[in-house]
């Protein structure tokens, strides 16, 4: 499949997706202030298409992240049904066999953006600032840590703002005062998780599979531009 026709697919897919939980999501104003996030990303998003900045792998990996993002908005985060859903599949409580007492999606999504995000990450920073050797590791795992403590800041901010069970909707924090250092240290792990990985896989395979994406749409820009015709 194209790289043009895998992108335009992910995003018909997500657009489908995401009408779909915006019918009658259970806090419609907690949806909102989700989605906030998402129509921030969108012009991101289409920049990163025209430039071709991200590979197919990178796309694959924000498409799940976003969905799983959807479903968290459309239920809230502290809300999300998976041990009903669970139960109803195998008979059994999920929370119950791992002895947890509190819904845990939201710990999971920290986890999968720092797992999912940090690839991603890593594309940019070898496509923009031809990041090298240890830098092109630890840099993504940086911009995760980074964008985890600014996600947290406005959340609080926002939280402080709204007030009441908005606030509170939004936190999703279940009475957890270290919430916020638990959801940022999780998203540290996802990341150092995917850079380690991402560093076996390419030691392996003696080639760096992003450096390799990056390269070829610079070598593309510069013959572009070297043969453009100069203008009169």
């Amino acid at each position: 499949m194209t790289y043009e026709r895998l992108v335009k697919r992910l995003a018909v897919l997500f657009a489908l997706f995401w009408a779909a939980l915006a019918l009658r999501p259970w806090h419609f104003q907690d949806w909102v202030l989700e989605n906030v996030l998402v129509l921030l990303a969108l012009p991101i998003f289409i920049a990163s298409y025209r430039c071709r900045l991200f590979s197919r792998l990178s796309w694959l990996l924000i498409f799940l992240f976003m969905c799983l993002h959807e479903i968290g908005a459309h239920y809230t985060y502290s809300e999300v049904p998976y041990d009903d859903w669970w139960r109803h599949l195998t008979g059994r409580s999920f929370n119950e066999t791992f002895g947890w007492r509190r819904n845990h999606f939201d710990r999971a999504v920290h986890f999968l953006y720092g797992l999912m995000l940090a690839y991603p990450f890593r594309e940019i920073f070898l496509r923009i600032a031809n990041a090298r050797g240890f830098w092109g590791y630890f840099l993504p795992l940086d911009i995760t840590m980074s964008s985890s403590l600014l996600y947290e800041l406005i959340e609080w901010l926002a939280a402080e703002l709204l007030g009441s069970d908005l606030g509170q909707a939004y936190l999703g924090t279940q009475g957890d005062i270290w919430d916020a250092h638990k959801d940022m240290a999780l998203a540290t792990c996802g990341a150092a998780l995917a850079m380690l990985v991402t560093a076996l896989v390419n030691w392996r395979c003696q080639r760096d599979f992003a450096r390799e994406w990056s390269e070829s749409w610079r070598v593309k820009a510069a013959g572009d531009t070297f043969t453009k015709e100069p203008e009169p």
